[in-house]
């Protein structure tokens, strides 16, 4: 099996999740690194879940797979923010 396409799926999606989570959460920028390493971890967790609706939603609905990847990117970056501002 060629899992090239799904490591850079991978790689995309944790690009685009970090890169939202920064973004939408300014705290990042004074976050102490137990904290950032808190929200990474928390993100990774929910990965398996996210993935899977990512490829569900794009085999539902193949002309919007750039909207699914959105929006599987918003759902990890959330997570992130959850543990950075302590929200439960």
């Amino acid at each position: 099996m060629n899992t090239q396409h799904i490591d850079t799926l991978g790689k995309k999606l944790a690009e685009a999740a970090l890169t939202t989570l920064v973004r939408i959460c300014p705290e990042v920028r004074t976050a102490s690194t137990e904290k950032l390493e808190a929200a990474c971890t928390a993100m990774r967790a929910q990965s398996k879940w996210v993935i899977d609706e990512l490829f569900a939603d794009a085999k539902a609905a193949p002309g919007i797979t750039h909207i699914a990847l959105a929006n599987a990117a918003l759902s990890l970056a959330h997570e992130g923010v959850r543990i950075i501002r302590n929200l439960k």
